[in-house]
């Protein structure tokens, strides 16, 4: 009976630690999000400059509430933005303890590149992406059959498409990332991943289709970019490799190295821990 309740209290500890990291995230998110509704125009107007350099210089709404309902979604969407470090960050102390520290200092680096990754995808979405695709959408517009066709977007349509433009192009710059992980671990191998390109040209498609709006354009905007990063994880793994083999090659490892264990978490076990924000 003591055993029972000895494995008990590491799992309560844990899940308590646990409910103390979510809710100074949610906390946290809530004060973005306010922060963030109060400035929901000037980030919209951001939002809105690749329509204007593509030429569109109007937007409307036809919806009494949807203008309304644009700047929640885009204080959300802002809030969401912002708060990821802290995110990660608060996720990554709740893991640390119950890893070993040969675990930590594989893992730690992929965290850091995280935001890196996910921002550049986000940035070559706003910079490049964005405004070829919304020229070539809008590049429609004219007489035909003696009657004037125009595009008038509407606000939610366009933050829809901004934002599905942003966080696809995000995620998909993990892409990197992802794959590094998965080789560190064990999941798959640098032979795997070599020998299987063409189905990661096929992968990359399929995510280009399911992220972008349904148009050639954009999905080739997502599709060359997503294979290319791809090719960037395979290199970057083989550049890990041969500094990992010059390393063994340098000498042997350390009998104090080998000894390093798992940090021990109040009450016990593996995964998770309490510590300071």
């Amino acid at each position: 009976m003591s055993e029972i309740d000895e494995t008990k209290a590491p799992l309560l500890d844990h899940l308590i630690e646990l409910r103390r990291r979510l809710l100074w995230s949610v906390g946290v998110l809530a004060a973005l999000f306010f922060a963030c509704l109060y400035f929901a125009r000037p980030i919209f107007a951001v939002l809105v400059q690749p329509l204007i350099a593509a030429g569109q210089g109007k937007i409307i709404y036809t919806d009494i509430f949807e203008a309304f309902f644009v700047e929640v979604k885009v204080a959300l969407f802002a809030a969401l933005m912002l708060g990821f470090p802290f995110f990660a960050t608060q996720m990554w102390r709740f893991v640390a303890p119950g890893l070993y520290m040969k675990e930590k200092k594989a893992l730690l680096p992929f965290l850091l590149l995280t935001p890196v990754f996910f921002g550049g995808g986000a940035a070559f979405a706003y910079f490049v992406a964005m405004p070829w695709a919304l020229s070539f959408l809008l590049g429609f517009q004219g007489e035909i059959g003696g009657i004037q066709q125009e595009a008038l977007p509407a606000v939610g349509n366009y933050l829809s498409f901004c934002t599905r433009f942003l966080f696809g192009f995000g995620v998909a710059f993990l892409t990197p990332v992802l794959l590094m992980i998965l080789e560190r671990t064990g999941i798959i191998t640098l032979d795997h991943l070599t020998k299987h390109r063409r189905y990661a040209a096929v992968a990359s498609a399929a995510v280009a289709a399911v992220l972008t709006p349904p148009d050639a354009v954009s999905m080739l905007m997502m599709l060359v970019p997503l294979y290319l990063l791809y090719e960037f994880a395979i290199l970057a793994i083989r550049l890990t490799h041969w500094r990992a083999a010059r390393k063994a090659a340098a000498g042997p490892i350390s009998a104090e190295e080998k000894r390093e264990g798992p940090e021990a978490p109040p009450g016990g076990g593996r995964v998770g821990g309490s510590g300071p924000i």
